[in-house]
């Protein structure tokens, strides 16, 4: 008898395993634990079940795969009738396996320099500093906490997957969820900040540092509490050709990666970059409106603002989008590179405006303990860009 097909999957080794009470048993304590063994495994295992009703249709909910060699471990928290499906060989993942391990050491060793430069920024401004910070340092060193949140979450996971429990393994993959959200989410406040201040400009807002701060911590919260709710958060693993084997805590549907990761990230991507496009277009304005002086500064110095700006706003995110066919290795090599080291860039940028002695980078507007009141002339807003 041939192997049976439902859509594009096949049933590993056609054996399907019943486990029923003639109840609707689920949400059981200790999970039913099964095992499918055949040589030389090829495609994508997924651990289904189906509840004996209708037509033949296979869900994963409630089953987590985990593959050991040649052999599948299914964990289901229900009784029913199981199998396990294989799915296609993802080509991309057969493309990109032989370069795992050099991924991960780079970004294993960007994401813990980053911690660095950003553990000691943070010391620089809650125990050296001496003056009060303006809104754009206050805006960056949030930057700072949740772009260290996210790092140390990267860094942890791995570890905390291997221990194999489930509750700690969706903690550990929620708390790098809401980091990276919130992360986004500062680099938007950063562009929007700074549209305020050099574009838009005469701008009353009532209590604007505590709205924008409460709605940068709190905006990502639901939207990882609904994640968890529906049991988005499981173990993933990856296989490299050396053999080794990697755990990693995350979410394990693409619809809700690319609608709630990929969907923001795409909102705040096309914010920033217009943003970007205007502040360039005022270092370019710049440029003739300080000619009469003689004091053009040099293309280095231009060139290097709008590098941090663009690090700055997280465009380098960007990057991703660009991962298929030829440009999926480099893409991911760039992505990789840049955006473990951000944290550091990011230092960079705080080290210059924190001895920033002749106040270009000031942008403490006109306030008081509510409101604040965003005015700045045309012309000294793009003399304090292009300084």
């Amino acid at each position: 008898m041939g192997k049976e097909v439902t859509k594009n999957y096949t049933v590993l080794n056609n054996e399907v395993y019943g486990i029923t009470m003639r109840a609707n048993i689920s949400n059981l304590t200790d999970n039913i634990e099964m095992f499918f063994t055949q040589k030389d495994l090829v495609g994508v295992a997924s651990c289904s079940s189906w509840d004996g009703k209708g037509n033949l249709t296979w869900t994963t909910s409630g089953c987590e795969t985990v593959k050991i060699n040649n052999t599948i471990k299914c964990s289901c928290s229900h009784l029913t009738f199981f199998a396990v499906l294989m799915s296609p060989p993802d080509v991309n993942a057969n493309i990109t396996a032989p370069y795992v391990d050099s991924l991960s050491f780079i970004t294993s060793i960007g994401c813990g320099i980053s911690m660095f430069f950003l553990s000691a920024g943070l010391f620089m401004h809650f125990l050296l500093r001496k003056a009060k910070s303006n809104q754009a340092t206050k805006i960056l060193i949030n930057m700072f906490v949740a772009f260290f949140l996210l790092n140390l979450s990267f860094l942890s996971n791995e570890s905390v997957a291997n221990t194999e429990v489930k509750s700690a393994c969706v903690f550990i993959a929620l708390l790098m969820h809401y980091s990276m959200l919130t992360t986004f989410t500062w680099f938007f406040i950063q562009a929007l900040h700074m549209y305020l201040w050099l574009i838009r400009q005469n701008v009353t807002i009532t209590n604007y540092m505590r709205k924008i701060t409460v709605f940068s911590w709190t905006f990502s919260a639901p939207i990882v509490i609904a994640v968890v709710s529906v049991g988005g958060y499981k173990a993933v693993i990856t296989n490299t050709t050396s053999g080794k084997t990697t755990r990693m805590c995350w979410i394990t549907d693409p619809l809700i990666h690319y609608i709630v990761n990929i969907g923001y990230y795409a909102f705040v991507f096309f914010f920033t970059t217009g943003v970007f496009i205007m502040i360039v277009t005022k270092i370019v304005q710049a440029r003739h409106i300080r000619a009469p002086d003689g004091k053009r500064k040099t293309f280095r110095k231009q060139l290097m603002m709008v590098l941090s700006l663009f690090l700055l706003f997280g465009l380098t995110w960007a990057v991703a989008f660009f991962s298929y066919g030829a440009m999926l290795i480099p893409s991911y090599y760039i992505f990789t590179v840049l955006n473990s080291f951000q944290g550091f860039f990011l230092f960079l940028y705080y080290y210059h405006i924190h001895n920033d002695v002749a106040g270009v980078f000031s942008d403490d507007p006109e306030s008081s303990s509510s409101t604040t009141t965003i005015v700045q002339s045309r012309i000294n807003a793009v003399e304090n860009i292009y300084n």
